[in-house]
């Protein structure tokens, strides 16, 4: 049992290295809309800022009115919630709109704290994949060079083990 659940402790760093690259292209991908974006001047629709402490991302609703004549509805578009207050009064702001892109609409006064965000949550999960990675390959290393330390070497409880004394 030991050992299917050492080789099934491999999802661990599988699921950091996937948060990483999520985190990885969503950098990218803040970066790309910031840098190719066409500049527009959003409305502000509506701004919901939770006020508890469990709740770490807000949201705010655009309307963006393009050049073209087409216009864009962004509902319910989150952000952290350290970054609320720096649109929270305003009825516009500044956003660079690239259609089609997966970040298709980037508040341009927060992005760039925006993509650094991610960047750094990139790299944690990267770390974290890696110190995950390390013990659980060193632990199923363990069990196949000298096995499970529950199984070896005990045939008998020690009667003057420590733990078999009463205290008084």
């Amino acid at each position: 049992m030991t050992r299917l659940v050492a080789r099934g402790a491999w999802i661990v760093p599988l699921f950091f290295l996937v948060v990483a690259l999520h985190q990885g292209k969503t950098t990218v991908d803040l970066q790309a809309t910031l840098e190719q974006g066409t500049p527009a001047t959003a409305e502000i629709l509506e701004v919901h800022e939770e006020n508890r402490v469990d709740v770490t991302f807000d949201w705010v609703s655009l309307r963006v009115p393009l050049g073209d004549g087409t216009v864009i509805t962004k509902d319910k578009l989150a952000l952290p919630h350290s970054l609320i207050p720096l649109v929270a009064d305003k009825e516009t702001v500044e956003v660079r709109v690239n259609p089609g892109a997966s970040q298709d609409v980037v508040i341009t006064s927060i992005v760039n704290t925006q993509w650094r965000i991610a960047a750094m949550n990139a790299a944690i999960a990267f770390v974290a994949a890696l110190l995950f990675a390390g013990g659980v390959f060193y632990w199923n290393r363990s069990l196949r060079r000298v096995g499970d330390p529950a199984q070896r070497g005990v045939d008998e409880p020690d009667p003057d083990h420590p733990a078999r004394k009463v205290a008084w």
